[in-house]
């Protein structure tokens, strides 16, 4: 029985994006989950690095391959909190991630603009969970960071 359900892990995934929110990242976090526990939680540091690559799921992706020893992702899903860019879903394809849960829709610079394929073919994808409040926090950020 699943203790924890999408919304429990993507309001986790929301915690780590107010981090990067306080920290003046573009606020986006991100857990990955293994047998409804979590293992690793990151949040963009993209300013703090000096890093375009240093994502939410790139982090996340790297935090989780090490905490396993191993660079597939195969049993794990990953709870972010906006729809991955298709740098991080093909980072993604090569981690053969199970599933993918996202919060708000990126129509923009989310993956499913570029490609839906960008996804490994055997990965699953949820949409939607708590996507307002994950819109919302995008919204904040870049009405009061990016003026």
């Amino acid at each position: 029985m699943t203790m924890f359900n999408d919304q429990y892990f993507m309001q986790q995934a929301l915690r780590e994006a107010h981090k990067a929110f306080a920290d003046g990242e573009v606020p986006v976090g991100a857990v990955v989950v293994v047998n409804d526990r979590i293992i690793t939680r990151a949040h963009n540091l993209t300013e703090r690095l000096n890093d375009v690559t240093a994502h939410a799921e790139m982090q996340a992706i790297t935090a989780a391959a090490n905490m396993l020893g191993g660079k597939y992702l195969t049993d794990c899903t990953l709870y972010v909190t906006v729809e991955p860019c298709p740098m991080c879903a093909c980072a993604l394809r090569w981690a053969q991630i199970s599933r993918i849960v996202y919060g708000a829709p990126d129509e923009k610079l989310g993956y499913s603009q570029i490609s839906p394929y960008l996804l490994h073919p055997k990965t699953t994808v949820t949409s939607g969970i708590l996507a307002d409040d994950c819109a919302d926090l995008m919204q904040l950020f870049f009405a009061r960071f990016r003026k």
